[in-house]
């Protein structure tokens, strides 16, 4: 059975959107690393529309700016959770009807994902228990609005791990209890 792990930029009130507005301060090349090792560790990226537009918009112009990251980012093979998307490129294949259904198959294939932002893809999984690792980056900011990364379905969670960046992010991994 394959598994599968999100890795989540989370402010301290819990809002995941549009990170870039926020992280840049905090982000250092020890998160850098981080988030390599993250990638290196799955076989495949589940994606939601939103993200993996803006992924596949940017990281193949990145490739040679980011070395080995972007070279492993724009190779492995992604798969898109989207209602609206008729086709995709960039190493991609569409997840076709019931999402869940369809993430709880690839799951069966044995492989390791990473779900990577994608907050509304994180929350239809979390709903069918299908993701087994939270690892979320804590960033020290309160946005006071915006998307948070957790919605209205209840879970509870087992803190698997912590530890803080030299900058002031937590790095916290979480398992379903």
């Amino acid at each position: 059975m394959g598994r599968i792990f999100a890795v989540e930029y989370v402010t301290l009130d819990g809002v995941c959107d549009e990170p870039g507005q926020w992280s840049g301060p905090w982000f250092n090349e020890e998160l850098q690393a981080w988030q390599a090792d993250n990638l290196q560790e799955c076989d495949g990226l589940l994606l939601g529309r939103v993200t993996y537009e803006g992924f596949a918009q940017a990281w193949p112009a990145m490739e040679e700016m980011t070395g080995e990251f972007g070279k492993r980012m724009n190779s492995i093979g992604k798969y898109v959770a989207s209602t609206t998307l008729t086709s995709t490129e960039w190493n991609a294949t569409l997840l076709e009807g019931d999402v869940p259904e369809a993430v709880a198959k690839l799951k069966e294939s044995d492989q390791t994902l990473m779900i990577a932002g994608s907050a509304k893809l994180v929350e239809s999984l979390r709903a069918a228990d299908l993701i087994d690792e939270y690892r979320l980056m804590i960033y020290p900011v309160v946005t006071g609005s915006g998307n948070r990364l957790f919605g209205s379905v209840k879970s509870t969670l087992t803190l698997a791990g912590s530890r803080s960046t030299e900058s002031g992010v937590i790095i916290a991994t979480y398992v379903p209890a």
